[in-house]
C-alpha cells in the first residue's frame, strides 16, 4: 500500500514533480519529424548532387518515418537554395545539399545573403568524388609525366580545358598549375559537353572533369585518363594513378556532397538526421547506385563536416587569390 503524499519525503516529491514537468519536453523532443522533410538541392535535376540527394532520400525516409522530398533550386553559386534553407524554420524539416560549391562561393562573391559557416548547422558528409585529367585518344601524351615535361620545356603551350571560371574543375586546374610549377593555359568552356567535344576533337591537350560522367568516354575509347585528383586511386579506374603518384606532390582535390540544416536546429534533431544519413549510406542500394557514379561514400559526424567546410573555404580562398579571380 503506497504512502499518502503528505507522508512522502520532500526529496521524493521534488523529484516526482521534476519528472512530470520534464515529460512534455521529452515528448516534444521525440516528436521529430512531424511531417515530410524537404531536401533542397542547389543544382538542376540529373547532376551528381541531385542523384546523390535522390539516392539517400528514400532510405532516410524509412529511418525517419516521413517522406523526404527533393526540391531543386539551381542558381549561380548555389545562392538561391542556400538562402531558402538559411531562412527556413530551424526544426530539421528543411535540409540543404551542401557541396564544395559552397566553399568556393564564400570567396567568389563579395557578399552573400547568408554566412556560409554561421547560418547552417552541419549534419553529415555523404561522399566524395574525384576529378580526372583526360586527354584525347590520339594524344601524344601517354602519361601525366610526359605532359608535365612538355609544359616545362615549352612554357605556355599546354592547353587545359575546364568548365566555367570559378568552378571546381577550373580552380582544380589552377591549383594543378601552381602545384606542378608549370606555365599552362587554362581554357574555360561553358559546359562539360563542350569540354568533352574539345577533347575529342583534339582542340586542347588536357581536360579537367568529374570522373563519373567521363567513364563512358573512357570505356568508349574517345578519351584517355592520365590521372585522378583524389588521395587514392579511383575504384572504377584502378589502373590510373593519382596526380600525386604521377609526380605532383601534395596535390589532392575531391568534390563532395553533404547535408546541413538551418543554424539553431536542436542537437537532438541533428543527431536523428545524422543517424538517418549513416543508415542510408550503409544500404547496398545506395552504395551500388552512387558507387556507379564514382562516389566514395563516407558519412561522418557534424563536427567533421564543419571542419571540412571551414578548411575548404580557407584553401580555395588562396587558390582564387592566386588565380587573380575578382569576386562578383
Amino acid at each position: 500500500m503506497s504512502a499518502p503524499l503528505h507522508r512522502l519525503p520532500r526529496r521524493t516529491l521534488l523529484l516526482g514533480g521534476m519528472a512530470l514537468a520534464a515529460a512534455p519536453t521529452l515528448r516534444a523532443q521525440s516528436a521529430f519529424p512531424t511531417r515530410a522533410l524537404t531536401l533542397v538541392v542547389p543544382f538542376a535535376p540529373g547532376g551528381i548532387a541531385d542523384l546523390t540527394a535522390r539516392a539517400v532520400a528514400e532510405p532516410m525516409a524509412r529511418t525517419l518515418g516521413q517522406a523526404v522530398v527533393v526540391d531543386n533550386r539551381p542558381s549561380a553559386g548555389s545562392i538561391v537554395a542556400s538562402q531558402f534553407v538559411a531562412q527556413a524554420k530551424a526544426d530539421g524539416h528543411t535540409l540543404l545539399m551542401v557541396t564544395n560549391s559552397h566553399a568556393l562561393s564564400a570567396s567568389l562573391f563579395r557578399k552573400l545573403p547568408y554566412d556560409t559557416v554561421k547560418d547552417f548547422a552541419p549534419v553529415s558528409l555523404i561522399g566524395r568524388f574525384d576529378l580526372g585529367l583526360f586527354v584525347p585518344a590520339s594524344s601524344r601524351f601517354k602519361t601525366l609525366a610526359e605532359a608535365l615535361a612538355f609544359a616545362r620545356a615549352q612554357p605556355g603551350k599546354l592547353n587545359i580545358a575546364t568548365i566555367a571560371v570559378g568552378s571546381t574543375q577550373h580552380l582544380a586546374a589552377e591549383l594543378f598549375k601552381t602545384s606542378a610549377g608549370i606555365d599552362a593555359l587554362v581554357v574555360p568552356y561553358k559546359t562539360s559537353p563542350a569540354v568533352v567535344s574539345a577533347l575529342r576533337a583534339g582542340d586542347v591537350d588536357l581536360g579537367f572533369e568529374i570522373v563519373g560522367p567521363m567513364l563512358g568516354q573512357v570505356s568508349g575509347g574517345a578519351v584517355r585518363a592520365l590521372a585522378v585528383t583524389g588521395e587514392e586511386r579511383h575504384p572504377l579506374l584502378s589502373d590510373v594513378p593519382t596526380v600525386q603518384q604521377a609526380g605532383v606532390a601534395r596535390y589532392a582535390v575531391s568534390s563532395w556532397n553533404a547535408l546541413a540544416v538551418p543554424a539553431g536546429t536542436p542537437p537532438a534533431v541533428i543527431e536523428q538526421l545524422n543517424r538517418a544519413v549513416r543508415d542510408a549510406v550503409a544500404t547496398p542500394e545506395v552504395r551500388d547506385k552512387l558507387g556507379k557514379l564514382g562516389l566514395r561514400l563516407s558519412a561522418g559526424t557534424p563536427d567533421e563536416l564543419g571542419a571540412l567546410l571551414a578548411s575548404e573555404i580557407a584553401r580555395w580562398r588562396e587558390v582564387i587569390r592566386a588565380a587573380k579571380i575578382e569576386p562578383e
